[in-house]
């Protein structure tokens, strides 16, 4: 694989360690809250910029909007490098974390972010060591 993508998903699973962190920490802590919203947002576009250069090196598809994280997220489903409604969810919650100027959405949704979301990109580190391993890369 490309060092461009080896580049992107080494800082991928750095990000993916650091948010893990959140799973240890007091989430009633407004920084502690701030801090997951952020690393989460990085985390996610680490994950969906991966897998468009995953579909374009390996799969060699290039029939989607490459800038889109959703078309990016229904071709990585339709090559089953993903698995669930989560991600969608993910991408709808990044969306809204942008505008999220006083913390609610995040005191709202950290629990799932910790709960359920960590666990999707921890499968998905996975799937790509898998192929990574595959390749010999």
């Amino acid at each position: 694989m490309e060092k461009k993508f080896m580049r992107r998903f080494l800082s991928y699973k750095k990000s993916l360690e650091s948010l893990s962190e959140a799973k240890e920490r007091d989430m009633s802590d407004s920084f502690v809250l701030s801090g997951t919203s952020a690393k989460f947002s990085i985390t996610f576009d680490l994950a969906w910029k991966t897998m468009k250069d995953i579909l374009i090196e390996y799969y060699a598809i290039t029939d989607f909007v490459a800038g889109s994280p959703r078309e990016t997220l229904k071709k990585a489903f339709q090559t089953e490098m993903i698995t669930g409604d989560e991600w969608m969810e993910m991408l709808e919650m990044r969306n809204q974390l942008t505008h999220d100027y006083d913390g609610e959405i995040v005191k709202k949704h950290c629990q799932r972010i910790v709960e359920v979301y960590i666990e999707k990109f921890n499968e998905f580190q996975l799937w790509v060591d898998r192929l990574i391993n595959q390749s010999g890369d």
